[in-house]
């Protein structure tokens, strides 16, 4: 006679939320088949030091048509903060800041205390990275953008945008 096997409660429910989430995954999976942070090719990240002038800051990043910068500190290279291209070009209209005031006086620092940060990299899935701009990591909110940094976090590798993503997308369609 065959032994029969039965599933209790918690090891059914166990799976069927197992079953959703293989769902949900496969749903961005087939999205991107499989493609990581590097397919989307992102440019070499554009930093600035928090004492460069606005303008500088302004010129370079319109120059190279990003919309994003990195800031980064002056003695060690340390990501501080970025700066917005299209929230600089509001201050200055608001007259709220000068083409000559510091970056510093327009940058958005990055919290250091009590906060974890989810680390993109080049081998991040772009499931993760779509997952990270609709705020769906550690429950830190929509991210408008993604600096993307080698294991460690030592080095800036570049910028990642909700529009990069988009752009993959419709060229894989």
């Amino acid at each position: 006679m065959a032994a029969e096997t039965s599933t209790s409660a918690p090891t059914q429910a166990l799976a069927d939320e197992s079953h959703a989430n293989v769902v949900f995954n496969s749903i961005w999976a087939d999205k991107y088949r499989g493609a990581t942070v590097e397919d989307l090719d992102p440019p070499p990240a554009l930093s600035v030091k928090p004492s460069d002038p606005i303008s500088h800051a302004l010129i370079s990043g319109l120059e190279r048509d990003y919309t994003h910068l990195t800031v980064i500190s002056e003695e060690n290279r340390a990501l501080l903060g970025y700066i917005s291209i299209p929230r600089l070009q509001q201050l200055l209209k608001e007259h709220k800041v000068k083409d000559t005031d510091s970056v510093e006086s327009a940058m958005l620092k990055f919290r250091r205390k009590g906060t974890r940060y989810k680390v993109i990299t080049l081998d991040t899935p772009l499931e993760e990275l779509e997952q990270f701009f609709k705020g769906g990591v550690d429950g830190s909110g929509a991210q408008e953008f993604a600096v993307v940094t080698d294991e460690s976090r030592k080095f800036v590798l570049g910028v990642a945008t909700q529009s990069d993503l988009e752009s993959f997308v419709k060229r894989r369609a």
